[in-house]
């Protein structure tokens, strides 16, 4: 029996890898997670597909890249011929239960087409990716009934039609008037909910209280917390709990502005990233993030707690990650999307209950994890088929527990679509004109634009890539084999899923069996 019976899958909203304490924040006391890093795994170089919120999620939950789920923005579908986390399960009589974010979109046309009722069981299965939705709640407009949030603040004295917008995103300045903290010149106020009505408390009580009630009944959950994304809003005390002088220093150069690529410059117009180039926005922003963070870290403490009490340590999977990070500044730009490791390397630490891992415990594992990674890392947990004609990922479990792996990838790629931003506009180009791709590996971060010359960055000599040598003809040797490596990455890419791999070995060269004589003399 495998030791894996539950899997608990935390995700946070923008989380910063270097903004935890195990990853080498000097002041942020993230002790919850650093013990989580004590009992298990810390990937050092683990990486989304993307920098957007959207599509990095349908990776996350389909094991599959950008090119191949499609779901290349947020507004953008998952394909109702996509298969998710939560239907692999279900086809083993498990449930993935969700508290939280997802970003999960309903493929209309594709009920339309298949004639599915959005209201039957399959309908309303497919239109939340599979997961059962204990409380979706996505933190970017005021919650409907997906969510028992609204209810949950009413019943608490937040009497209000829009609980979320008059009291969760809304402050109090120190006069008593109040204000929206989609205004980022009002974090520094904290917001009007008590903090146990905040967000991210109310879904750590949704969590700990669907884990109780399973009981010894084996269960799987997704806990996706909406911070430390915008809007910045702090309840009181996290507000005000670090100062600027307790944040990183801000990693850009005026250099970064001569001769920018023609998409760095184009998204430098949009208002994110004027208002973030700005030291008084993203002084204003940065301890509020980190008061955000430090929230995150105290309520993981309770959910600890819960399993040491309950004794689930010892037999549940526990990932933990981000779907992409925040710029908060760096390289003059804001929110997220761009392909420097601001962004696009996470925090992931995974805790494997196995024993065959207990010698890797406290470890760090510099090999290249990414976020198509998890899929095949929890059905390997539970002991269920690996789908590997669809799945693109692979299971890390061989690294957390110690084993010789000759074969593992040593990059990563992660893609961009930029069509619905404006930067596209101020570019002047398509909808179908927009795309990136990044090759990373431990030494060069190679991207290829689609219409523009690429970037080249020497991560050795200059890992916070603030030097472009895209068009620097002494590194044309390593552009070709950076490009090279992104041509190989292309051709592992799944085409065929509608047969398994098992299907496709038991046909082959058995053309004669089916009555097909081709060839012969």
């Amino acid at each position: 029996m495998a030791a894996t019976r539950n899997v608990l899958f935390i995700m946070c909203d923008q989380l910063r890898r270097d903004h935890l304490g195990c990853y080498g924040h000097p002041y942020l006391r993230t002790r919850n997670i650093d013990a989580l890093a004590a009992r298990g795994v810390r990937f050092d170089n683990a990486f989304v597909t993307s920098g957007v919120c959207g599509p990095s999620r349908m990776s996350y939950y389909t094991g599959r890249t950008m090119s191949s789920h499609g779901a290349n923005w947020n507004r953008v579908p998952l394909s109702i011929g996509e298969i998710t986390l939560g239907e692999y399960l279900q086809r083993h009589g498990r449930t993935l239960a969700l508290a939280g974010k997802t970003h999960v979109l309903t493929d209309i046309g594709g009920f339309e087409r298949l004639e599915i009722a959005r209201s039957s069981k399959l309908g309303q299965r497919l239109s939340t990716g599979s997961f059962h939705e204990l409380d979706r709640y996505d933190g970017h407009h005021e919650p409907g009934r997906e969510s028992g949030y609204p209810a949950f603040l009413r019943q608490h004295g937040y009497d209000s039609d829009t609980p979320w917008s008059d009291f969760v995103i809304s402050v109090e300045d120190d006069a008593g008037a109040t204000h929206s903290g989609w205004k980022m010149r009002n974090v520094r106020w904290p917001s009007r909910v008590a903090e146990p009505h905040s967000e991210t408390a109310y879904m750590t009580d949704q969590a700990i209280r669907y884990i109780e009630q399973q009981g010894d009944e084996p269960w799987a959950l997704h806990l996706s917390y909406v911070k430390p994304h915008w809007p910045y809003v702090a309840p009181r005390p996290y507000h005000s709990m670090y100062s600027l002088d307790q944040c990183l220093p801000l990693a850009r150069r005026t250099s970064e502005l001569e001769n920018a690529h023609p998409v760095l410059a184009a998204y430098r117009t949009q208002e994110e990233c004027i208002n973030f180039s700005r030291e008084e926005v993203s002084n204003t922003v940065r301890p509020v993030y980190q008061g955000l963070i430090q929230q995150i870290d105290d309520h993981l403490g309770r959910l600890w707690e819960t399993l040491e009490r309950l004794g689930r340590w010892r037999d549940t999977l526990i990932v933990f990650t981000a779907d992409h990070g925040d710029f908060l500044g760096d390289h003059w730009l804001g929110e997220k999307e761009q392909f420097y490791d601001t962004v696009q390397r996470v925090p992931m630490i995974v805790h494997d209950p196995s024993p065959q891992a207990d010698a890797t415990r406290g470890t760090v594992e510099a090999r290249f994890m990414s976020g198509i990674d998890v899929v095949p890392t929890v059905l390997d947990a539970l002991g269920l088929p690996r789908f590997e004609e669809r799945v693109e990922g692979v299971s890390v479990l061989p690294l957390t527990r110690g084993a010789a792996v000759a074969d593992w990838r040593d990059y990563v790629v992660s893609e961009l679509d930029y069509s619905f931003r404006g930067a596209r506009l101020a570019l002047g180009r398509g909808p179908s004109e927009c795309r990136g791709w990044m090759v990373r590996d431990a030494r060069w971060k190679y991207v290829h634009w689609l219409g523009y010359r690429p970037q080249l960055f020497d991560l050795t000599a200059d890992p916070d890539e603030f030097v472009d040598l895209g068009a620097d003809p002494a590194h044309e040797a390593v552009r070709v084999r950076m490009h090279g490596k992104l041509a190989d990455w292309y051709g592992t890419l799944k085409q065929r899923i509608t047969l398994d791999n098992p299907t496709v070995e038991s046909k082959t060269n058995t053309h004669k069996q089916w009555g097909v004589f081709f060839g012969e003399w």
